[in-house]
């Protein structure tokens, strides 16, 4: 290691944060490590929160990341938010400051509230574990439910709730569910949806929520009044960056790192929701929100931290996800925005199981598959290969 480090403060108990005290570990540090996180819990699998945790299929002793035995020498700081970086300082909401040689920055990100009548009784977020607990019980009682946002979110919790035998409407702003990620393929989602019983409603413009006689009113901007038991949202997040302004941290949509990890501070690295890495492939700074590249990039961050080479040429695993969806599997890796062409290689579209692929003169950047998880998987590993550099940007065809 060229830098003396006695201690490393990681702030936010998380999969990014777990992640990388492990890769600390693992590259030989052996100094004080200190794990502070805002929720009570030890850091838990997020992904099953919209999915087999709401029907209880998976409960909360299966959502640990730690394995059985393992000790990392944590110093546990649970149930209590950053408040500030000051001068090499992370401040606390309880009042307690630590000194660092070395800061993971790993705090994810919040879910957006900005609907009016965020804050009701029966009105949900999809965030936390507190969150999908709440969520749990109230689906249980079965009723109607409106779901606000057509995400991986919005989507998937349609899915478990209709599952679970609830009445469920979807709104989406767009034109289809996930259309943003999946473009014209978001049909697929749609036919889904239909297929299973969920209303989807389409270019929807949420201006309120209100109480209504012991349940909830979701008012549309076209003058419809949804009747709800209970209401979900999922409109997106925003990175929790909020207790760093002013921290001499470059920060936009997340904090602003290069493409190791590092950020403008000294002894200061980010990763996970809450940061924004520079993406040789796409020439850009992107936060990328996914389960995979939290994985992926702790390594990188570690190493950068501890003042060891990064490995900066070396070929990465192009960015991944999947989602389940009423019992189908749909996975996608890649950068489908360089792409100039798409087109399926195997399946159909219009029998709901298929795998695109996205390419770039010739080249394979990114694939989308519906239940084909063989033929994708694949396709993802021949992106591997494909190196992350300015030839493939401002390139035509």
């Amino acid at each position: 290691m060229s830098r003396a480090m006695n201690r490393v403060v990681v702030v936010g108990a998380s999969l990014a944060g777990l992640a990388t005290a492990r890769s600390l570990r693992v590259q030989g540090y052996d100094g004080e490590l200190v794990m502070v996180g805002e929720e009570p819990h030890r850091p838990y699998d997020r992904p099953p929160l919209s999915k087999d945790f709401l029907t209880g299929t998976t409960d909360v002793a299966d959502l640990t990341l730690e394995s059985n035995g393992e000790d990392l020498g944590i110093d546990w700081k649970l149930g209590t938010r950053a408040d500030r970086l000051e001068n090499g300082k992370v401040y606390l909401e309880d009042g307690t400051s630590w000194a660092y040689d070395g800061l993971v920055i790993a705090t994810g990100a919040r879910a957006r509230t900005d609907v009016v009548g965020a804050r009701l009784d029966g009105v949900h977020l999809l965030r936390t574990l507190d969150d999908a607990l709440a969520l749990r019980e109230g689906l249980r009682r079965g009723g109607r439910v409106v779901v606000v946002g057509g995400g991986y979110i919005g989507s998937e919790v349609a899915s478990t709730a209709r599952a679970m035998g609830c009445e469920v409407t979807l709104l989406v702003s767009g034109t289809a569910p996930l259309h943003h990620a999946l473009g014209p393929h978001a049909v697929v989602v749609s036919d889904l949806h239909h297929r299973h019983g969920v209303e989807v409603v389409t270019r929807a413009r949420v201006t309120g929520i209100r109480p209504s006689g012991g349940s909830l009113v979701v008012d549309l901007a076209d003058g419809r009044r949804l009747p709800a038991d209970r209401v979900v949202l999922g409109t997106g997040a925003v990175p929790a960056t909020a207790w760093l302004a002013g921290s001499g941290l470059e920060l936009g949509d997340g904090v602003r790192c290069d493409a190791t990890g590092a950020t403008s501070l000294p002894g200061v690295v980010a990763l996970g929701d809450c940061s924004a890495w520079f993406d040789p492939a796409l020439g850009r700074h992107c936060r990328v929100e996914h389960w995979t590249s939290a994985v992926d990039r702790a390594p990188i961050a570690a190493r950068t931290l501890l003042g060891g080479e990064a490995p900066t040429t070396a070929p990465r695993r192009a960015p991944y996800l999947w989602s389940d969806i009423h019992g189908s599997r749909i996975q996608m890796a890649g950068h489908a925005e360089l792409a100039n062409s798409c087109a399926v290689e195997t399946g159909s579209v219009a029998e709901g199981s298929f795998v695109a692929v996205y390419r770039r003169r010739g080249h394979p950047v990114a694939v989308l598959g519906v239940d084909q998880p063989k033929h994708f998987m694949s396709v993802r590993r021949r992106l591997v290969s494909i190196p992350a550099v300015p030839s493939l940007q401002g390139a035509s065809a």
